[in-house]
């Protein structure tokens, strides 16, 4: 898979500009009510405008209905669907089908035996996301700007691409691709000021040291 990097949680127009003129291949946009990213149609439908072309967008939802799912196709016109919930094969089967949309799966991971729940999803899914797995007590999905052990991930042989997620800041987006070896990243509360606040300059910092990591690994594989 050619080197990914992904933006997510993004809800304003100059954080939009600021991963899209830095290079970013993916940008996300939460519709979860109790994200502090979660965005509304209206907003939806600009920022979906201001990202088309330039990038693949992304929609973000957690064990969304199929009304919710089709009002977010119709205000964003997503590229991807990212399903973040507790979505079961034949539900992300259902989805892709319906929608007639690739879908990306969140699987949860806090040890080594959780990279076998990704089978499951190998005929259904077009892409994955290995995400930590979320504190018992969690109120959103997700790894929560958690990390957890990259290593894990080193041999993992998924069915589909995937990307890593779950605790990547800029400092540290470089050893988790290195340790996992991923060949895509996913980003939100890492490249935040406070909670559903993306800062500029974190986003386009990230961006870079992803990008240097990425050709360091390709050079070294080579």
């Amino acid at each position: 898979m050619k080197p990914v990097v992904k933006i997510c949680g993004l809800s304003t127009v100059a954080a939009l500009d600021a991963a899209l003129d830095a290079g970013a291949d993916m940008v996300g946009f939460v519709f979860f009510s109790k994200s502090p990213r979660h965005i509304d149609w209206a907003t939806a439908r600009a920022l979906g405008r201001q990202a088309k072309g330039r990038a693949k967008i992304v929609a973000l939802s957690v064990d969304a209905d199929d009304d919710t799912l089709k009002r977010i196709a119709d205000a964003l016109a997503p590229d991807l669907l990212q399903l973040h919930g507790r979505e079961t094969p034949a539900r992300v089967k259902q989805i892709g089908e319906l929608f007639a949309r690739p879908t990306m799966k969140a699987i949860g991971v806090a040890a080594r035996v959780d990279l076998a729940q990704a089978e499951a999803y190998a005929n259904v899914a077009d892409l994955l996301l290995i995400d930590a797995k979320p504190p018992k007590d969690a109120v959103l999905p997700g790894g929560n700007g958690r990390p957890f052990d990259w290593g894990l991930t080193r041999d993992f042989h998924a069915p589909v691409p995937w990307l890593l997620s779950g605790g990547l800041e800029p400092d540290t987006v470089a050893a988790a691709i290195a340790l996992s070896g991923a060949r895509g990243v996913d980003v939100s509360s890492g490249v935040e000021s406070a909670p559903g606040v993306k800062d500029p300059a974190k986003i386009r910092a990230f961006i870079a040291a992803a990008r240097r990591a990425f050709a360091r690994d390709s050079v070294g594989v080579g």
